[in-house]
This record gives C-alpha cells, sequence and structure tokens, in this order.
C-alpha cells in the first residue's frame, strides 16, 4: 500500500514538474516568434526545446553513471591491489573521457536543435 502512494505522489510530483518547467517555455516561444502560423511555430518551438532539455538530460545521465562505475571499479581495483596504482588511474581517466564525450555530444544536439534547427528551414520555408 506504501509503494503505491508513493508512487503515485511520485508521479504526481513529475507531471507537475514537467508542467512548471514547460509553461515558460511555451510563453517565451510564442513571444519571440512573430507572425502568421504563430501555433505551429510555437509548438515546433516548444518541441525543439524540449527535445533538446530531453537530449542533454538523458546523455549526462548516462555519462554520469558511465562516470561512476569507472570510478567505483577503479577505486576496488585499487582497493585490492594499490600497486598496480598507477595502470589502474590511467585506464579509468581514459574511460572516464570516453563516457564524458557522450554528454559533449548530447550537448552538440541539444545547442542544434536550439539554434540551428535544421527542420525550422524545411517547415516554414
Amino acid at each position: 500500500m506504501y509503494r503505491n502512494t508513493a508512487r503515485i505522489l511520485v508521479t504526481f510530483a513529475a507531471m507537475v514538474a514537467v508542467w512548471l518547467l514547460a509553461s515558460p517555455v511555451a510563453v517565451f516561444a510564442a513571444d519571440a516568434i512573430p507572425g502568421e502560423g504563430v501555433y505551429v511555430k510555437v509548438i515546433f518551438s516548444v518541441g525543439a526545446m524540449i527535445g533538446a532539455g530531453l537530449a542533454i538530460g538523458l546523455g549526462c545521465i548516462g555519462a554520469g553513471a558511465g562516470i561512476g562505475n569507472a570510478a567505483a571499479g577503479a577505486s576496488e581495483a585499487v582497493g585490492r591491489n594499490p600497486a598496480a596504482q598507477g595502470k589502474i588511474m590511467m585506464t579509468m581517466m581514459v574511460g572516464m573521457a570516453m563516457a564524458e564525450s557522450i554528454a559533449i555530444y548530447s550537448l552538440v544536439i541539444s545547442l542544434i536543435l536550439l539554434f540551428v534547427n535544421p527542420f525550422k528551414a524545411f517547415l516554414f520555408g
């Protein structure tokens, strides 16, 4: 019973958070794009903003999980064999850099969606 109530409360809190975060985006998008067919442009702009937010958010979650796993594994390995610390730390740093590159790629995708959206010219001429 307690788990169902907690799940419902978390779902409700997530829905309220999404609503609070998305409503200013719609207002700013309506002010930023003048002209006819404003609703279509607003929906497109809001979709691009939400897509950019999801891209950077999910990309950073993945990168954070990868970096955390790399650090945990390296700490455990150094604890078991302190003599191999140099090799372990070097491998860990390379792994962390590779995981961080995913966050950088997601940042690039979100910036493309926000500022250089290739579909804007296709849809609106």
